[in-house]
């Protein structure tokens, strides 16, 4: 099958490439439309790897994406040929303790589209369990369908948090996840949501959601915003999308006594952290990584119109164009929140 294959650290090709195809009993075939570039895609790309997970030979990438059903396995009675779907990346180890204790995300076993050596998604077709397949309801795209799996990390982040309703939150870093989570948050309970970055385009992007307060910290002080925010309190929960050290050493200082931080953004670099002070005001810090059971949940809240993230699809790439797509979103453009490519027209055999 055709896909876009990372050959090397900083070298993509599209090309043929072999890739698995049996269909199971408990697996549906799917026809992709459209896959979202996501940021680990592309350090992918850029570094060859993340953490312990090396690019050693050569993997198609992909992992955000929807398409429609064309082939059903036996076994299969949720959902039916013609079906069109959107596709949870991660796969358990149902026979491991994590995935019986509902932590599937955070167990090494678990098979995760396009991260070494799982190929992913940038391609015509995959087969995939119908278990981790959902359908799309009418009113939802399949450009939203494939935003499905970003939103998810934002849910993760809103579920670790324990908001409450009428809570005030700071969200560090205004990227894509970034903004899933400041949306996820206003969507759980979040009163006001204080974004802060340092690029004023992503910030106008955010900003004109309701609910979000953009703070641009090249020219405002974020500390002095929050203070009138919250008549001097400080935020409830401060979530760290940026994985940047200085935004994290800032979240203890921003939070109110009895409050918590949430970690989201991976950090490449060694961060200080304020222990003595997160102790005398008694924070909670939680970590995210992924989601688990969060998929369906995410579909809904986008179903029901609560959350649109349209507004934050930048650009579509034919899949012809899949290289030129990396490329852009590897720029890192200060008003790109999410490039997407269409592989409609993409053969499957």
């Amino acid at each position: 099958m055709r896909a876009l294959v990372l050959e090397r650290k900083g070298v993509l090709s599209l090309r043929d490439i072999d890739l698995p195809s049996t269909l199971g009993p408990d697996d549906v075939r799917i026809r992709l439309h459209t896959v979202g570039v996501c940021g680990s895609d592309v350090h992918y790309y850029t570094h060859g790897g993340i953490g312990a997970y090396i690019v050693k030979s050569p993997m198609v990438l992909g992992h955000e994406a929807a398409g429609t059903i064309v082939e059903i396995g036996a076994n299969v009675r949720s959902l039916a040929v013609g079906d069109r779907v959107c596709m949870e990346p991660g796969v358990p180890d149902f026979k491991s303790k994590a995935t019986r204790l509902g932590l599937y995300n955070v167990d090494p076993a678990v098979r995760f589209w396009a991260t070494p050596p799982v190929h992913g998604c940038l391609t015509g077709s995959v087969v995939h369990p119908a278990a981790f397949t959902f359908r799309l309801p009418d009113n939802v795209s399949f450009a939203e369908g494939a935003m499905v799996e970003p939103f998810a990390v934002g849910m993760q982040a809103a579920a670790r948090a324990r908001i409450k309703p009428g809570d005030v939150a700071v969200v560090l870093g205004a990227g894509p996840i970034g903004v899933m989570v400041a949306l996820a948050a206003l969507a759980g309970g979040c009163s006001k949501a204080i974004v802060s970055d340092l690029h004023q385009p992503k910030l106008d992007i955010i900003g004109r959601y309701p609910g979000v307060v953009p703070v641009n910290i090249r020219n405002q002080d974020l500390a002095e915003i929050l203070r009138k925010e919250t008549d001097g309190w400080g935020a409830d929960i401060v979530f760290d999308a940026s994985g940047a050290p200085k935004a994290i050493e800032s979240a203890v200082g921003l939070a109110c006594p009895g409050g918590a931080i949430v970690l989201v953004g991976i950090p490449v670099e060694p961060v200080s952290f304020d222990i003595a002070g997160a102790i005398g005001k008694e924070l909670r810090v939680e970590t995210v990584f992924r989601y688990a059971n969060m998929f369906e949940r995410a579909l809904n809240l986008i179903a029901s119109g609560k959350v649109d993230l349209k507004p934050l699809i930048s650009a579509t790439f034919d899949f012809e164009r899949s290289i030129e797509a990396f490329e852009r979103a590897a720029e890192g453009r200060p008003a790109d929140v999410k490039l997407q490519i269409d592989l409609s027209g993409v053969r499957t055999g």
